[in-house]
């Protein structure tokens, strides 16, 4: 897996995303605190609230960035982002009032949302090879599963020698040192963009080709599989430890690091695994393992069955999360990346908005073994869903027709692009009306300009 680090650029742009989510870590720490000082008896209110904000961000922000990520530097624009983000860290140490954690939280995870993305989005660029773009998925989610188990301790640690509020300061350290790493390569420019007519087109464009997208939708599906289970497993975890088993705070962080440790052991085996199997059935049974996790945990498990269910749970989500970002590379043109790994982005935080304050509020009202049951079936009927829009069958190249059409847009000379010329349209990728007579062909079929519904 570490091979891939070779590649100078991605070696460069993993650091980045490494150190970023180390320093994003320790203000998740420090911003508990702060809420404490702010909100005492309050501050879970404050947090959760601070959640629901930053999933609100995520949802909203996403697809405007996407929408006009291709169109701008890519470089540049994460560059910007990672300042902005050091900008509003920096600003937290500052406040007095609750309302202003919530406007700089907002503003933190705004750009957040823009800059995951076009960093993901990044990456196929620069590992064009499956396996090698396979193993980079990977590494990344072990990056994501060690900065949540690690990020508390070293929090921890630092806070024995220092304030809450210098770990905002090296947050902000973090973002720029980031930004710094981004500056040092030269990231592949994405192929030109024709403007949409109108801002809702470009706004919507990666959702359209999401939502028009067999293997996407299932994907959808199963990411809302994900947010049930997941948000079990946040939410109520330390509500099961303290209050049903009656235990204390290192048990709840081991019934954490279950979950991440389930999550690490998948993506180490993960590559190796979809070198000889496809996507659809290794998430599949991720969102099986899942709901089998939720429905084992209605016979209200002592801590040593609750780590197995958290294992089972965490690598379930992981066999969902990390192929997620092959079925995305393959289904768009490559200038569409940034749109559509926007949409994938937003919807999928979509899914979290829902089941956070749904697994909060029944495990409040309902009791625990009823949560179980609601989410458990959440989990069940996203599975079968994801497997009824998402066919076995499932090949890239496809026999379609075409229908006689005239349009005008940005193109280069492809295999769909075969016509006269009066010597005034200018080099390519050039913009000019031109017709499309009526056919029947194969190709790798993806939903753009040309093919908006998929072919039956």
């Amino acid at each position: 897996m570490l091979d891939v680090l070779a590649n100078r650029v991605y070696r460069h742009l993993f650091a980045a995303q490494v150190i970023a989510l180390v320093g994003t870590g320790l203000t998740t720490v420090a911003l508990a605190l702060l809420a404490h000082d702010l909100a005492a008896g309050q501050a879970g209110v404050v947090l959760g609230t601070a959640l629901a904000i930053k999933m609100v961000a995520y949802v909203g922000i996403a697809p405007l960035v996407g929408a006009y990520a291709a169109r701008l530097p890519r470089r540049w624009l994460l560059v910007g982002l990672d300042l902005l983000r050091a900008a509003v860290v920096c600003a937290l140490p500052f406040v007095t009032e609750v309302w202003q954690i919530y406007v700089l939280i907002f503003l933190l995870n705004a750009c957040s949302a823009g800059f995951t993305p076009v960093f993901q989005a990044t990456i196929p660029d620069i590992l064009e090879d499956d396996g090698q773009y396979t193993r980079a998925l990977s590494l990344s989610r072990l990056a994501y599963d060690l900065e949540n188990l690690l990020s508390p301790v070293a929090a921890a640690a630092l806070l024995m020698v220092m304030g809450f509020d210098v770990l905002f300061v090296l947050n902000a350290l973090a973002f720029l040192l980031s930004a710094a790493l981004i500056v040092s390569v030269t990231l592949p420019s994405p192929r030109p963009v024709a403007d949409a007519p109108g801002v809702w087109q470009r706004v919507s464009h990666g959702l359209r080709i999401y939502l028009k997208t067999p293997r996407l939708r299932g994907l959808l599906a199963l990411n809302l599989a994900v947010s049930a289970a997941g948000a079990m497993q946040i939410v109520n975890t330390v509500v099961y430890v303290r209050s049903m088993l009656g235990l204390g705070e290192r048990e709840v962080a081991l019934a954490f690091a279950a979950a991440g440790g389930g999550s690490m052991l998948v993506a180490l085996l993960l590559p190796k695994v979809l070198d000889r199997l496809p996507e659809r059935p290794v998430m599949l049974l991720g969102g099986l393992l899942m709901t089998l996790s939720l429905s084992l945990g209605l016979f209200g498990p002592e801590l040593v069955g609750l780590l197995g269910l958290w294992l089972l749970l965490g690598a379930g989500a992981s066999l969902v999360m990390t192929p997620a970002g092959r079925l995305l590379k393959r289904s768009c043109q490559s200038e569409d990346r940034p749109a559509l790994f926007a949409a994938q982005f937003s919807l999928s935080h979509g899914c979290w908005l829902a089941t956070y304050p749904l697994a909060g509020w029944m495990g409040a009202h309902l009791g625990l073994a009823e949560t179980f049951a609601v989410l458990g079936m959440v989990a069940l009927g996203a599975t079968a869903l994801a497997a009824l829009v998402w066919r076995a069958h499932d090949p890239l190249v496809l026999e379609h027709d075409h229908a006689p059409m005239t349009h005008t847009h940005l193109h280069y000379h492809d295999k769909h692009h075969q016509h006269e010329h009066e010597g005034w349209e200018g080099p390519e990728p050039h913009c000019h009306p031109h017709h499309h007579t009526q056919g029947r062909h194969r190709h790798i079929f993806v939903i753009d300009g040309h093919h908006t519904r998929w072919p039956r």
